[in-house]
């Protein structure tokens, strides 16, 4: 079940024509210097910013069962890899909660049925997946521990693997920072940013990050079609922090290139195969291809817990497709003609060859493959990030 709680603010009309025609008689929500939790734990229940409703309203949903923040995922009241695999954690510690009167027997089966709705809820992220394995590793080590004593663990793990996402992020935008020029003019593509995680961010963390030391900065957001996360959702979180944002369309990355207008991409991941093929929203790809003709640095900015060191390569990676609905139309208007054919894979995959650097909470991994991810994490009894 899932509640609305509404977020009050004032209203700012300079976003509206950012917005189509469904959405003209609402304001969007005006800058403000607080930053927003995008999933936060609230008298027993987990609260999550409605990312649907961005920018035009600002709104948490109250969910208090596994079903629920699966839902969630799955319709994008919460995306992002990173906030997607802290949902679930939360997920986890709710069925747990509800099931601590049941017998041992009985709570481990309901439990383990609660693991494995909210690891079909969107198959692409691995941070789900990432974030499920860690609370059953947790639960199956406390062995014959009282369910309640099991519950309250899964939510106290619920709460690190968020903070330790903010500390991530943190730490990445501290690395990648070193590598923005003063006066850069940055491209992004869908949204990295806060709502994409617990706090701050990956891409727009180092874009955070780097404003944080002084350095004048600007950002080109491309609308990211067909759900629009550009748009709505990355020019509002870097209008909230006054950082320049100018919106573009998503052709429009090619001829800016060319006439040198852009100086770096930076985007996110939802998943990072063992050889640096990197899974992001659809319409990365190109843009790498783009940023290596044009000499361009195209950066990805990422948490461990997004590289997957089990896939061999990103032809493995699983990709989602999504209903038709989205690309024939938003928010109730329609502009594709009734019965055509649809494809509308949510995410493509960049090859490792494309990727200037890896930034993560460990450091920067220039020109990524399989030998430097297995360093980064210690397999090869060295560190290659620098």
């Amino acid at each position: 079940m899932a509640a609305i709680i509404m977020a009050p603010r004032a209203c700012l009309a300079g976003c509206v024509s950012l917005i189509i025609s469904w959405a003209k008689h609402i304001q969007p929500v005006a800058p403000q210097s607080t930053p927003v939790e995008t999933l936060r734990w609230r008298d027993g229940a987990l609260e999550m910013i409605d990312q649907r409703a961005l920018p035009l309203r600002l709104e948490y949903r109250r969910y208090d069962s596994a079903e629920g923040v699966a839902e969630a995922i799955r319709s994008m009241v919460v995306r992002g890899a990173p906030a997607i695999g802290c949902a679930a954690a939360y997920g986890v510690a709710l069925a747990a909660l509800a099931l601590a009167s049941r017998t041992r027997a009985g709570f481990l089966r309901g439990l383990e049925e609660a693991l494995h709705l909210l690891a079909a809820s969107r198959p692409t992220a691995v941070n789900l997946s990432w974030a499920l394995e860690r609370q059953r590793r947790l639960a199956a080590g406390l062995g014959t521990a009282e369910p309640r004593s099991v519950a309250n663990a899964l939510l106290a793990e619920a709460h690190a693997i968020r903070e330790q996402d903010i500390a991530a992020n943190r730490a990445m935008g501290a690395h990648g920072a070193a590598l923005i020029p003063d006066g850069a003019r940055i491209l992004t593509h869908c949204n990295a940013g806060a709502l994409a995680t617990a706090g701050h961010g990956t891409a727009l963390g180092v874009i955070r990050s780097a404003t944080e030391t002084g350095k004048q900065v600007s950002v080109l957001a491309d609308e990211t079609r067909p759900v629009l996360q550009g748009a709505r959702l990355t020019c509002w979180e870097l209008m909230q922090d006054r950082i320049p944002v100018t919106l573009i369309a998503d052709g429009a990355s090619s001829l800016l290139m060319s006439r040198g207008e852009v100086d770096l991409v930076i985007v996110g991941a939802d998943r990072i195969a063992a050889n640096g093929d990197t899974a992001n929203k659809v319409g990365t790809y190109p843009l790498a291809a783009l940023a290596q003709r044009h000499a361009i640095p195209f950066y990805v900015a990422c948490p461990l817990s997004t590289i997957d060191m089990a896939l061999d390569h990103g032809g493995l990676i699983p990709i989602e497709e999504r209903a038709a609905e989205e690309v024939t139309g938003f928010g109730g208007a329609r502009w594709a003609p009734q019965g055509v054919r649809v494809r509308n894979p949510a995410f493509d995959v960049t090859p490792a060859q494309l990727v200037t650097a890896l930034i993560t909470e460990r450091g920067v991994v220039f020109r990524p493959d399989r030998q430097k991810l297995r360093a980064l994490f210690g397999l090869d009894g060295h560190a290659q990030a620098k």
